[in-house]
């Protein structure tokens, strides 16, 4: 996972020494492929290089490498550049040379999830490296997070930055805002059910939909049992018959598993043991093998592939895919860390 994250790195001296960002896709022969799903998007984004940041601060962390740090900090600058001077991101960049995409559907500034998860990057990048610029640029971002309207599952990641801020203690005052935004999520369910937007009607999609993990945390750090309740009980309606049945379905994405695990983790943390046998049973679907013997992941090559279809795992493998994966098997990513930095690109003087 982390070497076809490393193998997708690639500078942005636009964005400024030392940065870097991800390639959005590659396909079977390791050739970078564009973003293209709604017109020409571009080649790298904010969305993929805020995700891996939050994960290398955390590989960091436990591994104290030098070159783990570099990479984060090169992920860092691109993200710090892509923040505009109103405090909200764009997303992507239509080319190597550091043109940003503006007004793109899927790159134009607004409350989405490129900005949430930028909003996360930055705050993890302050509070593992102590970065004052990234602090300067979380505030300035979570201004918007505060005083506007957001969809559940972007305001999920909202809860996220909020509850990392609240165990630190570097800004006491995101509480009450914190409290807010958990129990709009809470009240934006159908039955048991917590749904990701206004628009959905029947089951969810599990893309992005953490919305049981992060009130369960919330619950636990705002000593707030009702939002604990509310977690459960849509876990329980939604992800354990999916988890149980296999992710037995049309299309599955490595995000919706991860997203899956993410949650039952959580839950794991407050009820214990029938949780996290859920959680493990759902990573086992990383390790499954297609008719052609292609498997989601590829430990050899250290590589995810971008989901199954039909029962056909996907040649291609992209950013999203890696670090997911990366999260969800966090403990396999830390062991494959001196082979990805191998991968990096060299920094070079100038």
């Amino acid at each position: 996972m982390l070497r076809q994250l490393a193998r997708l790195t690639r500078p942005l001296p636009a964005a400024g020494q030392g940065a870097l960002a991800l390639a959005v896709y590659s396909d079977p022969a390791g050739e970078l492929v564009v973003a293209k799903e709604s017109g020409f998007e571009g080649v790298a984004c904010v969305d993929d290089a805020a995700r891996v940041l939050d994960v290398l601060c955390d590989v960091w962390t436990h591994t104290r490498d030098p070159e783990v740090e570099r990479w984060a900090r090169g992920l860092l600058e691109f993200v710090l550049w892509m923040q505009g001077e109103d405090g909200r991101w764009w997303n992507f960049v239509y080319d190597w040379t550091g043109t940003r995409n503006e007004r793109g559907v899927t790159s134009s500034t607004g409350e989405n999830f490129w900005h949430a998860r930028a909003l996360l990057s930055v705050c993890h990048a302050w509070l593992t490296f102590g970065d004052e610029r990234s602090l300067t640029a979380m505030h300035r971002g979570l201004d918007h997070a505060v005083t506007l309207p957001a969809p559940a599952d972007v305001r999920a990641l909202h809860v996220l930055v909020g509850l990392r801020l609240l165990e630190d203690g570097s800004v006491p005052g995101i509480a009450p805002a914190v409290r807010r935004w958990a129990h709009e999520i809470a009240d934006r369910r159908i039955g048991d059910v917590l749904m990701n937007n206004p628009d959905e009607r029947g089951e969810p999609h599990l893309w992005a939909h953490v919305q049981e993990g992060v009130l369960a945390e919330a619950g636990r750090a705002l000593g707030d049992e009702s939002l604990t309740d509310v977690a459960r009980a849509s876990a329980r309606a939604l992800l354990v018959p999916i988890v149980r049945a296999g992710f037995d379905r049309p299309s599955v994405t490595p995000y919706d598993v991860a997203c899956t695990v993410y949650s039952l983790d959580r839950l794991a943390r407050i009820d214990g043991e029938g949780w996290l046998e859920l959680a493990e049973r759902a990573r086992t679907w990383f390790a499954q093998v297609d008719g052609d013997g292609r498997p989601v992941y590829d430990r050899a090559v250290g590589r995810v592939a971008d989901g199954v279809d039909e029962g056909r795992v996907s040649e291609n493998s992209g950013a999203e895919a890696n670090v997911v994966a990366a999260e969800a098997l966090f403990d396999d990513a830390l062991r494959s860390v001196s082979a990805a930095v191998e991968l990096l690109p060299r920094p070079t003087n100038g």
